[in-house]
């Protein structure tokens, strides 16, 4: 009987799932198994990232950007916690992610080794799937498991393995599972369908809110809304999945969302919810009517109390609903939001058209757009640049991805470089704020060393942004939120690419398409002024404490730092 490294077993069955590369860092307790994905190396790729956080980011946005596995490896001790990030990035969204965790030796296990930690423990709350191997002959049918159950579940699944099983020879016949995922098909009931047309029916304003669950199904998606004439609301996560200037668009909602989405929110007799858990209660109408579509039932009136809940994919949904319904001719709540938002882009392009100094992010926003090429994918940070992203960079025909439930700071570079490993013939833009980039600036070398050919923005104004807002909005005085002041074009020069600083309107437009005519990576570090991120509609209490502020701010210095009290009225009513 022919027997194998079971490292290599392993390898051979992370191919037949499809996986093409992994994000990781070599080191002791993985060693065994880097050894056979070198020798693979032509239809299994091994990335190696300078921080363990950035490989599991990134395995978490190739999954959310492809539905694909991603899949990331670490070291026992330190590399298994600097996974954790990541991994939560890839639990709080739903992104089937594959963790292969090395351990300190079988017999060393339990005895306090170097670098030996409690590991079942650590990935317990972040995993759907949570195992370690005790013996060679377990791994083929863990790792078929592990793979199954993040598919099935939507999640993490952790493999840990005592670098000494990789080693070990075994039978190639070991393997008892089948390794291929079958995918449920999933479709409401007949009653449910009936009582959301009627209520859909019924509504004389109704509302639609979509979010990420819909990226299969944007066809279906608009020809829904045409056919009830009910304006859509788009979730963070759910940008770019329509284009952002459709007549039914009103754009993203709650404090990143327009001021037409809070108001027309406000106004609706009936919620559709499709694809999306909107967690921002606040931002949600009270004691209205609500259907909400998604394929996973406990998901159903588990952030809204809903009327009716419909448990099934959106785009059979969506085409059901779509062909019992009659269709409605016209409605005024429909048209006199169209109207709203009409108004409001035209407010939002003439900040964006501002030619001035100093430079602020929605001047910034709107050179980028001039670049972004269709089906280009546009990687996001969180912070005040999830706002200047959201609320100022039209997207029509391009990807996006962000750390939504989580919003951790620094997703934006780890998700450009899975946007360009998933898609190489793309065009892949990340954006930054400097406080989210210099958290994983170190891994703009992976960028380099894979020579992928990544468009990295940077919008710099020195601050923690989103945090001195944050703080200003709740009266208080600001604290430790200065970052100072770093020249990102200079680093990366040193790493090897192309670097670009931005620093007056007049070279915004020269530069911004000088970077974007190179094939190298490259990093465009625009010095913006701090400029105040308002939210679509200001309410009062939010109001009063940032008033509060600025006296404080008086008092303390004499200085008053006040937003554009112009644009501050208009979302205030």
């Amino acid at each position: 009987m022919f027997e194998k490294r079971t490292g290599a077993l392993l390898t051979q069955q992370l191919i037949d799932w499809g996986v093409d590369h992994v994000y990781g860092m070599p080191g002791d307790s993985i060693n065994e198994l880097i050894d056979d994905l070198r020798k693979r190396k032509d239809e299994i790729e091994f990335l190696q990232v300078r921080h363990e956080e950035t490989g599991a980011l990134s395995a978490a946005a190739y999954a959310k950007l492809t539905g694909k596995l991603g899949v990331t490896m670490g070291i026992a001790g330190p590399g298994a916690i600097h996974l954790l990030n990541g991994l939560y990035d890839a639990k709080a969204d739903g992104a089937p992610v594959l963790a292969i965790v090395g351990q300190v030796h079988s017999e060393e296990i339990g005895t306090g080794a170097f670098q030996e930690i409690n590991l079942e423990r650590l990935f317990d709350d972040v995993s759907v799937f949570n195992q370690r191997a005790e013996t060679q002959e377990q791994l083929p049918d863990l790792l078929d498991q592990a793979v199954k159950e993040a598919y099935a579940n939507k999640g993490v699944s952790v493999l840990i393995v005592p670098d000494d099983l990789f080693a070990e020879k075994q039978s190639d016949k070991t393997r008892r599972t089948s390794g291929e995922f079958f995918k449920p098909e999933i479709f409401p009931g007949q009653e449910n369908l009936n009582e959301a047309r009627r209520l859909i029916e019924q509504a004389e304003k109704p509302l639609i809110l979509a979010g990420q669950g819909t990226k299969s199904s944007a066809n279906e998606l608009i020809a829904f809304a045409e056919t009830i004439k009910a304006p859509i609301i788009m979730s963070l996560l759910g940008k770019g999945i329509i284009p952002d200037n459709h007549p039914y668009c009103l754009g993203q909602h709650g404090q990143i969302g327009t001021k037409p989405a809070y108001h027309a929110m406000k106004e609706t007799d009936l919620l559709i919810l499709v694809g999306t858990q909107f967690p921002y209660r606040d931002f949600l109408p009270e004691q209205v009517k609500a259907v909400q579509i998604d394929r996973e039932p406990a998901h159903l009136g588990k952030h809204y109390p809903i009327t009716t809940g419909l448990a099934g994919d959106s785009r059979e949904t969506l085409k059901a609903l779509t062909d019992s319904i009659t269709p409605v001719e016209s409605r005024k709540y429909l048209s006199y939001y169209q109207e709203k938002m009409k108004d409001w882009r035209i407010a939002v392009q003439e900040e964006k058209r501002r030619e001035e100094d100093p430079l602020h992010a929605p001047q910034v926003m709107y050179e980028l757009e001039k670049h972004l090429k269709p089906g280009a994918v546009v990687s996001g940070d969180v912070g005040n640049v999830t706002v200047w992203l959201t609320r100022f960079l039209h997207l029509v025909n391009q990807k996006f991805l962000i750390s939504g439930w989580l919003g951790t700071m620094g997703s934006g570079l780890p998700g450009a470089i899975a946007a360009q490993k998933a898609h190489p013939e793309k065009q892949v833009v990340g954006v930054s704020g400097d406080g989210g980039f210099s958290m994983v600036m170190h891994d703009f070398v992976t960028a380099v060393k894979y020579d992928l050919p990544i468009k990295m923005v940077v919008l710099n104004n020195s601050k923690i942004g989103m945090i001195k807002y944050e703080q200003e909005q709740m009266g208080h005085l600001n604290y430790a939120t200065n970052l100072g002041e770093v020249d990102f074009a200079k680093f990366a020069e040193a790493c090897g690419a192309e670097g670009y600083r931005i620093e007056s309107y007049e070279e915004l437009g020269t530069k911004m398409k000088q970077a974007f005519l190179s094939d190298k990576p490259v990093l465009i570090d625009v010095a913006i002024e701090d400029q105040a991120p308002l939210p679509g509609k200001i309410d009062y209490t939010s109001a009063v404490n940032y008033s509060k502020y600025i006296v404080k701010e008086f008092f303390e210095s004499g200085t008053l730092d006040l937003p554009d009290l112009k644009k501050s009225i208009q979302r205030l009513i």
